[in-house]
């Protein structure tokens, strides 16, 4: 997962905004000029407004204020020449350009100070981000692997889908899930699975005793006393899938909690590891033991890669309602390398979809290299 750090661009930024401004100081000193030139039968004067409207649109509010105060001073200047300030067509004009240009700076200031919490709730987000979905190792064992992580709203930097991989003695467990849930409850929910399973899994118990101890901390959090018994809290639950690549074994280990399956890449093919017998969502069900689990293996040796994805991969749809197809597109692609693929898979998506997403899509990419 890739971000960027740091106001980059401010300098050529303020650059554009410096050339910008001759644009309506330009403007001002033409509108003078035709007017006076024109004579008392023609009255350009009230185009001056154009000046600080278009300030506005890439200065803050003192510049903007600035330059309508200069729009100010030029009406007056019209009007002096036009037979002095004492007519009542001056007088309006002169009023109104005033008016018109203090609710412009008023707007101007009211937009930059919502830009500057908007900024504010950005870095808290992406702060909130990196501890929750901390960027995958590149390099874990015979493993390599990379990450994308989508947003369906450019506002948004952090939602309900997660990942995460932890390396044990025997090899490494991989969590990818999609709370199924809305806002601050969504986030919560995915912090405390993610918080689970490192917590539990470098410590190498049997995948399905870790895959228990997640619905169990999901399910306990949502639960509440009552007279008859707990009782669910909210409707909150989580697709989830949760993998085992062992080191000296060309096999992973699956267990599925209603999640998309993954798809391993080989030979120009992609193909769906569908467990026989999935799980229901973590939260749901009640409490469980390991007893109710059980990890399916499927090959995988060097020179595969596995694409895990959260269904907003596969719902993502065009102009005419049809779903991505990531099958078909990465098997056409034979792309071998994890960080170029989750990448143009990403790309790719966006494009299906006209550039905005109406879901979080989250991807990983592992490949096996020994």
């Amino acid at each position: 997962m890739r971000r960027s750090h740091g106001p980059s661009g401010a300098g050529p930024a303020r650059h554009r905004r410096h050339t910008l401004l001759a644009v309506p100081l330009a403007l001002i000193a033409v509108i003078v000029a035709v007017d006076l030139l024109s004579g008392p039968d023609v009255h350009l004067g009230p185009l001056l407004v154009v000046a600080p409207a278009i300030t506005a649109a890439f200065a803050g509010p003192l510049v903007t204020g600035a330059v309508g105060a200069l729009a100010v001073a030029a009406q007056v200047v019209i009007g002096i020449f036009h037979g002095g300030l004492t007519t009542f067509n001056h007088e309006a004009q002169i009023i109104g350009l005033l008016l018109i240009s203090a609710v412009v700076v008023v707007f101007r200031y009211a937009h930059e100070r919502h830009e500057r919490e908007l900024a504010q709730v950005r870095l808290v987000a992406d702060v909130a981000q990196s501890v929750l979905l901390r960027p995958l190792p590149a390099r874990s064992g015979p493993l390599r692997m990379a990450a994308v992580y989508g947003a369906a709203a450019a506002e948004a930097k952090i939602g309900g889908d997660l990942y995460a991989a932890v390396r044990s003695r025997e090899g490494t467990r991989l969590l990818i899930g999609d709370v199924r849930g809305k806002g601050l409850d969504a986030v919560g929910d995915a912090a405390l699975l993610l918080g689970a399973f490192r917590a539990a899994a470098h410590r190498d118990p049997p995948l399905p005793r870790l895959v228990a101890h997640l619905q169990n901390t999901i399910y306990w959090d949502t639960v509440e006393p009552a007279d008859g018994g707990p009782e669910p809290s909210s409707e909150t639950f989580v697709t989830a899938a949760v993998l085992e690549f062992p080191d000296a074994e060309p096999v992973v280990r699956v267990i599925s909690c209603g999640h998309p399956p993954p798809l391993l890449l080989r030979g120009g093919r992609a193909v769906p590891l569908t467990v026989r017998d999935p799980a229901l969502p973590l939260g749901l069900g009640g409490d469980v033991s390991e007893d109710d689990y059980v990890a399916e293996s499927f090959g995988y040796g060097p020179g595969d890669v596995l694409l895990l994805y959260t269904d907003g991969a596969v719902e993502a749809r065009d102009a005419e309602g049809r779903f991505y197809p990531l099958a078909e597109r990465v098997a056409g692609w034979r792309e071998d390398d994890p960080r170029r693929l989750v990448d143009r898979v990403h790309k790719d998506l966006l494009a299906h979809a006209g550039g905005a997403l109406d879901d979080d899509v989250a991807l990983i990419a592992v490949a096996r290299v020994g």
